[in-house]
C-alpha cells in the first residue's frame, strides 16, 4: 500500500467508478467534489472508464455530465452501446462544437488570436452547461483541447485551476481526460488534480498488447501502489489489482499431502508438506504430468481445490492424455 495517509476513507465520502478492481486500487473510489485526472495515450480505455463511472453516478440517483471536445455525441453512444449499456435520462452529453466560423472564411479576423477568444468560449460553454444539467459527476474529455487553445504552460495551468475552482463550489466530482497527444509531457495537471490514474498500452513484439495501470498520486489517501494489468471485455474494462503476499497469510496446521503415489509418498516421508514449494523435474515423457494429475486427482479426493495452471500444452491434449488413467478433467 502506499499513499500518504493509512486511514481508511469514509465509503459514504467516496463516488465508486464501478470499474471492476479498480475501486479497490483507489481504495473505494473517488473522493466526492474533487478533481481527478486519467491520462493515457488514445486506445488505452480512458473513455470506457469514464462512461462506466457516470453510469455508476446515474445508479446512485446522481446527475452527471460528460462533455466531450473530441468525440460526437453518436460516437459516445455508439461506443456504450458496443459494452451493451445505454445512457438514460440521468447521463446527459454535451457535444462541445467548434463555432461555425472556423469555417467561414468571411468570418475569419486577424486582429486577435483566435485562440485567446476560443478560450474563453469553450470554458464558457463547459460552465454553461453543468449549470443547466446540475450535474455532480462530470467528465471533461479531453484535455488536449483546452492545452492547445491555451498555447503557453501558464496561461494552461490558470485556466484549468480556474475549472477546479468552479466546480470545487458546486461539490463536483471531476474526472478529466488527457490523451497525451503533445510531443512533451506535460505534468501541468499533475499538481492540481488531487489524484492521477495513467492508463497505459503495450505492444510486445510477439502476442497481443497488454494494458495497465498506475495511481501516480492520490492526496490524503492510501491506494494500491504499483502497476495493475487491465483488459477491455465485451463488457467493458476489468482491473485486475496487484497481488500483496504479506495481505494473503493465514494460520494453518502442516500436514503431510499425499500425491496420489504410495510409493512416492513413502520416499517422501508421507507426501509432500503443506505450505511448501516443490519442483518436479524431467526429460520429457519422464511423466511428470502424470504424477501433477494424481497429486491434484488425490487432493479433491480429500474434498480440497486445486489449480493447474498450463503454459506449454495445449489442454484438449492435456484433456485426451488424462483419459486412460481414468482422470475426466472437465468434470473436476
Amino acid at each position: 500500500m502506499s499513499g500518504s495517509s493509512t486511514a481508511k476513507p469514509d465509503v459514504s465520502s467516496m463516488a465508486k467508478t464501478a470499474v471492476p478492481g479498480l475501486d479497490d486500487i483507489l481504495n473505494g473510489g473517488l473522493a466526492v467534489g474533487r478533481l481527478f485526472l486519467m491520462e493515457g495515450s488514445p486506445g488505452t480505455g480512458k473513455t470506457t472508464m469514464a462512461m462506466r463511472f457516470l453510469m455508476e453516478g446515474a445508479a446512485q440517483g446522481e446527475k452527471t455530465l460528460y462533455v466531450t471536445l473530441s468525440e460526437t455525441e453518436q460516437e459516445l453512444r455508439l461506443a456504450a452501446a458496443s459494452y451493451g449499456w445505454t445512457f438514460d435520462e440521468k447521463v446527459k452529453i454535451f457535444e462541445l462544437v467548434p463555432p461555425e466560423s472556423l469555417l467561414d472564411a468571411d468570418q475569419q479576423q486577424s486582429l486577435l488570436y483566435s485562440s485567446d477568444l476560443e478560450l474563453g468560449e469553450t470554458t464558457k460553454l463547459i460552465f454553461d452547461a453543468v449549470e443547466q444539467s446540475e450535474a455532480t459527476r462530470i467528465v471533461l474529455d479531453s484535455l488536449s483541447e483546452i492545452r492547445l487553445l491555451a498555447q503557453s504552460s501558464l496561461r494552461y495551468r490558470r485556466q484549468v485551476l480556474a475549472m477546479k475552482h468552479y466546480f470545487a463550489r458546486r461539490g463536483s466530482t471531476v474526472l478529466m481526460l488527457d490523451d497525451l497527444t503533445t510531443e512533451a509531457l506535460d505534468k501541468t495537471v499533475h499538481s492540481i488534480a488531487h489524484g492521477v490514474i495513467r492508463l497505459e498500452e503495450l505492444a510486445p513484439d510477439y502476442g497481443p498488447e497488454r494494458r495497465r495501470l498506475r495511481v501516480v498520486k492520490y492526496r490524503a489517501q492510501a491506494f494500491r501502489g504499483g502497476y495493475h494489468d487491465f483488459v477491455i471485455r465485451n463488457d467493458g474494462a476489468t482491473v485486475f489489482p496487484r497481488l500483496v503476499s504479506a495481505e494473503h497469510h493465514r494460520t494453518f496446521t502442516r500436514l503431510r499431502l499425499g500425491t496420489g503415489v504410495a510409493g512416492l509418498d513413502a520416499l517422501l516421508g508421507g507426501g509432500i508438506e503443506q505450505g511448501s514449494s516443490t519442483l518436479l523435474l524431467g526429460p520429457a515423457g519422464a511423466g511428470k504430468s502424470v504424477l501433477t494429475l494424481q497429486f491434484v486427482k488425490a487432493a479433491l479426493d480429500r474434498g480440497e481445490n486445486a489449480a493447474m495452471f498450463i503454459f506449454d500444452e495445449e489442454l484438449g491434449l492435456l484433456f485426451d492424455r488424462a483419459k486412460p488413467l481414468g482422470y475426466d478433467l472437465k468434470a473436476w
